[in-house]
């Protein structure tokens, strides 16, 4: 039963739903990710935490940046399902056409760069 909890509450979201299908077929780093969905970094920290007790994605440190990707390597049964329906159901979402769009325009950026803007941001709020 909290296995099936925590996936439902993961994808009761619009925001953790979106990460979800950007990170469909790539892995990205927190601050691309905090770039397509235009959230402070701590309400995508907070969403990614939620994801990752869910277990629909795993996190790898990589010097100063976290990079996530779905746990479709190593997703056990009820993850996999959970993510084959996501993808069946959200395909031609208005949404998820406006996100990859936007991040394929982010992910032109040079990532330092984007991490850095970001980080100023955050010291002038």
């Amino acid at each position: 039963m909290r296995e099936f909890m925590d996936i439902s509450k993961a994808l009761s979201d619009e925001n953790r739903v979106r990460v979800m299908m950007v990170l469909q077929d790539r892995e990205l780093c927190v601050c691309q990710l905090i770039e397509v969905l235009g959230l402070a970094p701590s309400t995508v920290s907070k969403h990614m935490s939620i994801l990752r007790q869910a277990r629909l994605v795993e996190a790898r440190k990589a010097g100063r940046w976290i990079h996530y990707r779905r746990n479709d390597s190593e997703a056990d049964e009820h993850i996999a399902e959970a993510l084959a329906w996501l993808d069946e159901s959200l395909q031609g979402d208005r949404q998820v056409i406006v996100d990859r769009k936007r991040l394929k325009s982010i992910l032109k950026m040079d990532p330092e760069t984007l991490c850095c803007r970001q980080a100023s941001r955050v010291k002038a709020n």
